[in-house]
């Protein structure tokens, strides 16, 4: 499905970054491959946060950086596959996000969906898989998002989202150290596990028993560098105490 020259469908970066922690970014991309024709969207569709996480890519890398951790992103539109969803859900290659149907997603065949799960979501699994199990010691694992400030009419005040699945200790470190820092926090919201938001933690941390944490920030404090810099910088700290409190109890006999 991808063109030699739109691959690959997913990109390590920093790949030998020497913190204990990995940085996975699932909806880092809007590109939709030629050989779709732009899913049937219209211009204001494609570059919404259907088919992305606005500003999430670009945290993702300033934090990769701060951090010295490894980052692995999808490179293709979640409205192709979003690679936070297992390949039986019918959310994987939605018909329908939030306001914005999407035609070039309604009746696929079987073979249409095997194609999408084998050309974007595998590569991306496999990448996650690869860069996980090539660390020298158990990582942290940051699945990094953005949300939009209002969703169907609905206005969310949460400015900083804290997603856990099964496992919820580094969601409960990174709840207290994010006190104080200014923002408007929630356990939790605007998602949770129940929404089936959690496969990336499951799939590829708790499988592992590695301590993991996924987090959603407002996209309107991150679509700007100056918003991503700021929003960097309150959040470096917060992942850095969250690693080190981890490895010092994991070193405790």
């Amino acid at each position: 499905m991808l063109q030699p020259t739109e691959a690959p469908a997913a990109r390590a970066l920093n790949a030998h970054g020497r913190a204990p922690a990995v940085l996975i970014c699932e909806h880092a991309s809007r590109f939709i491959p030629a050989a779709l024709g732009g899913l049937g969207l219209d211009e204001v569709a494609a570059s919404s946060h259907a088919a992305w996480d606005i500003g999430a890519l670009d945290l993702s890398v300033e934090l990769m950086g701060a951090l010295d951790a490894p980052l692995v992103h999808s490179r293709v539109s979640r409205l192709v596959y979003d690679c936070n969803r297992p390949p039986e859900r019918e959310d994987a290659m939605p018909q329908v996000s939030e306001v914005f149907s999407v035609p070039g997603n309604m009746n696929l065949t079987d073979a249409q969906r095997a194609q999408r799960v084998r050309d974007v979501y595998e590569p991306f699994k496999q990448l996650v898989s690869s860069t996980l199990d090539s660390r020298r010691e158990p990582p942290v694992v940051f699945t990094i998002h953005s949300f939009t400030p209002v969703y169907k009419g609905k206005p969310r005040s949460v400015e900083l989202g804290i997603l856990h699945d099964a496992d919820d200790c580094a969601a409960q470190l990174m709840l207290r150290h994010s006190e104080g820092s200014g923002l408007r926090v929630a356990l939790n919201e605007p998602y949770s596990a129940t929404d089936g938001v959690t496969h990336t933690l499951r799939e590829h941390a708790i499988r592992r028993g590695l301590p993991n944490v996924m987090i959603e920030v407002r996209n309107d404090l991150i679509d700007s560098p100056k918003g991503v810099n700021r929003i960097a910088g309150l959040l470096m700290p917060i992942l850095q105490s969250i690693i080190k409190d981890i490895s010092h109890a994991e070193a405790k006999p």
